[in-house]
């Protein structure tokens, strides 16, 4: 990302600390990148510290500012703990969390199990709430304000066929974040959620399009506005979202998917039509995903 793809002045988030989920690739690694442009001090987390480290290097390296990996599993009340822990003790309290941390892959319902399940809606839902509450009490005990964002997507307003562990999940955040706003409105702490349409990363096209490879999401005819959307899109709403300037907004999810949602629903509904054979050849290339990124992991 170039400095001339944000649309806000320099210095926007300067003084603020913000903690992205999932930090590391994909759509969070896009939004910590914008929040480092724009002056934050941020913090990155995911389970795999070498890739967090890749990132920080990487984003410092080209931009400057200061942007920290921290290796934890967000599904441990305990690694939270600690990870918040040694931010609040290198610098004080953080000032901004976004819950982009996610995991999901299509499924029949019928053919998914409660480990599948528990994947899914221990990170997204459980893992969410667990972040988003230990940041809470702090920011309480210490009178601090600060901003809560969600990352969701549109399926909160009607549901996802073949994504239902994430469906349910990202609704359940939804509902946290418009019921903690009123909550902690007095506090100076908001809560609001971004719910993007398509930004293709590469985690998503191989557990959401398993079947289509390099061909994933290029096929535009029922977009409205004919393409997916740019990062740099989606960035800037998030910066905005997080700055000071934003402060009167509260409890609000807001769509940024070219008006897709409301002319197609958004989801993964034509997948209907798919055969037997096709749903074995999805979760053979889902199987054969989840183990590449583990063995990752364990190096």
């Amino acid at each position: 990302m170039n400095r001339d793809d944000l649309m806000f002045r320099d210095g926007l988030l300067k003084d603020q600390r913000i903690l992205v989920t999932g930090g590391g690739t994909g759509l969070g690694k896009v939004m910590a990148e914008a929040f480092l442009i724009l002056g934050a001090e941020v913090f990155i987390c995911g389970r795999r510290g070498s890739v967090l480290d890749a990132t920080a290097d990487e984003l410092t390296a080209q931009h400057g500012g200061k942007m920290t990996g921290l290796a934890c599993d967000i599904r441990s009340p305990e690694a939270i703990e600690e990870m918040l822990d040694r931010i609040w003790a290198n610098g004080g309290a953080l000032t901004g969390l976004v819950n982009n941390a996610a995991g999901n892959f299509v499924s029949r319902t019928e053919d998914l199990s409660m480990r599948g399940f528990d994947a899914i809606s221990n990170i997204v839902f459980r893992g969410s709430f667990a972040v988003t509450l230990a940041c809470g009490k702090r920011w309480i005990a210490e009178e601090v304000p600060a901003s809560v964002l969600s990352i969701l997507a549109t399926w909160v307003w009607n549901g996802s066929a073949f994504t239902v562990p994430s469906a349910m999940s990202k609704a359940g955040i939804n509902v946290m974040s418009q019921s903690l706003a009123v909550e902690w409105a007095d506090r100076g702490i908001r809560l609001n959620c971004i719910a993007p349409g398509t930004f293709p990363t590469e985690g998503m096209s191989a557990r959401l399009r398993p079947t289509e490879g390099g061909s994933a999401f290029r096929d535009t005819a029922d977009y409205p506005m004919g393409r997916v959307g740019h990062m740099p899109e989606l960035a800037n709403l998030a910066a905005f979202l997080m700055s000071r300037q934003a402060e009167y907004l509260t409890g609000q999810t807001i769509a940024i998917d070219g008006a897709r949602y409301l002319a197609t629903g958004g989801n993964f509904s034509s997948m209907r039509a798919w055969t037997d054979e096709q749903w074995t050849q999805a979760r053979e290339s889902i199987y054969a995903t989840t183990a590449k990124d583990k063995a990752q992991r364990s190096v």
